[in-house]
């Protein structure tokens, strides 16, 4: 008999906003045909493999509150133990993605050769689990912030072996990602930035991250990566300075070193607040910028200045965020994925599905009100409506489409005048209760 390892969390379905019920959905119906095609393909969800399988709670101040070996005993037994969790949790709760770190499947061996051992037996692993069950690898990545190796930098790194060693390290998860079928890759440059410019050639080091980049692409797609390449950006933590410190630098460094082409960012909510951005202006920059990719689903808590990981439950961000995916396109390459782990004191394997509902029904909620915010049609009447003057007056449209000159534009106003007649109220407050009524109706 197959073991249930997740035996308190039962089958998650759709009951409707009016359930009590803890363990069911309340807005996300996985099936349900929004638009021509099942919610689920709207959403996109992932399970990230680091928080939900293997993080336990430990913190900077205390050990670890949950058991993460499944009943496991060496390192592989309990990789194995926890990759048939992982997808008895993901069929429970109707996620069809998962992402993860290169060391979250396997453990490190002695050596890198022990090391890609384990990692080629994990991945044959679940490449037969992927069989059974179904889910698709949203993304992969390798973990290189971890080992004190890394903790210089990896790519970014003074030190030329350790730049080498992150290569065969990434070269090794990507023909894993591969190898299951992953639809993208992504990098996240958890220690590629510095502590101080004392010691720090800050233009070196970017110039050997951008060549590292582009060996990468170049190798991903001589072995058959066709998706996206993925940066996520984040401005510290754990580094004073990341090199990748929010969407705008991302979208600098990506054109300075030639790979706009074949990269795009994966925005955390976290992550922007932690720039002093809103979730929503990281995915509008995204879209502007035509670098908008994927999203890593989760929320601070503005009160701690530190990476929290919350499972997001703010419908007001939720809403918004999907107004921004949906304006974007909709998800063509990436998805929903949860970076965010059930709180230290919820410890309980029924905490981490609760966590999931939570998240999930945030995010079913948001898009069923960022459809219902375009029904509406009256935050993007007024929004069209405040810039009419560019396509109702000969100097708007000279302006718009780029033939005004200096000369023409001050010999309008000499011959205008004052040009405050034409100003009118931006009414936030009025829009704000706008969004509320559609939110709350």
């Amino acid at each position: 008999m197959k073991k249930e390892f997740f035996e308190q969390v039962p089958v998650i379905r759709y009951e409707g906003p009016k359930s009590a019920n803890p363990f069911a959905f309340r807005y996300y119906n996985p099936d349900e045909i929004i638009e021509g095609k099942p919610m689920r393909e709207h959403l996109r969800f992932g399970l990230s493999w680091w928080h939900t399988m293997t993080a336990d709670g430990t913190d900077m101040f205390g050990r670890g509150t949950m058991d993460k070996s499944f009943g496991g005993k060496t390192a592989m037994e309990k990789s194995k133990n926890r990759a048939c969790a992982a997808f008895e949790f993901m069929n429970k709760l109707s996620i069809d993605w998962f992402c993860y770190h290169d060391r979250d499947l396997a453990p490190e061996g002695e050596t890198l050769a022990q090391t890609n051992e384990n990692l080629d037996e994990m991945a044959d692993f679940v490449a037969d689990l992927q069989k059974e069950n179904g889910q698709k690898v949203l993304w992969g990545t390798a973990n290189c912030f971890n080992h004190p190796r890394y903790m210089h930098g990896a790519s970014t790194s003074p030190y030329a072996d350790v730049y080498a060693y992150t290569a065969a390290q990434v070269k090794k998860c990507m023909e894993v990602t591969r190898k299951l079928g992953g639809e993208n890759y992504l990098f996240w440059g958890g220690r590629e930035g510095y502590e101080t410019l004392l010691n720090t050639d800050m233009g070196l080091e970017l110039d050997h991250m951008g060549r590292f980049l582009r060996m990468c692409r170049d190798y991903g797609r001589k072995i058959g990566l066709g998706g996206v390449f993925f940066i996520e950006p984040k401005p510290k933590e754990p580094t004073k300075h990341q090199y990748d410190f929010d969407t705008a630098t991302v979208f600098g460094f990506l054109q300075k070193y030639g790979l706009l082409d074949d990269f795009r960012v994966n925005i955390e909510a976290n992550h922007a607040t932690l720039a002093a951005h809103t979730f929503q202006h990281e995915l509008a920059t995204a879209r502007v910028d035509g670098i908008f990719g994927s999203i890593d689903a989760n929320q601070g808590d503005l009160l701690l200045g530190w990476d929290t990981d919350q499972f997001p439950t703010n419908v007001y961000d939720t809403t918004l965020c999907m107004r921004e995916v949906r304006k974007a396109g909709g998800f063509t390459v990436g998805g929903l994925n949860f970076d965010a782990k059930a709180r230290r004191g919820s410890y309980t394997p029924e905490d981490i599905a609760l966590s999931y509902i939570a998240g999930m029904d945030a995010f079913a909620f948001g898009l069923r009100k960022a459809i219902e915010i375009e029904q509406d049609g009256t935050l993007d009447e007024f929004v069209s409506n405040r810039y009419r003057s560019y396509r109702e007056t000969e100097i708007g449209r000279m302006i718009e489409n780029g033939t005004a000159t200096m000369e023409e534009l001050e010999a309008y106003v000499l011959a205008r005048g004052e040009v405050t007649d034409t100003l009118e109220s931006g009414r936030q407050e009025y829009l704000e209760t706008v969004l509320n009524r559609i939110l709350f109706h």
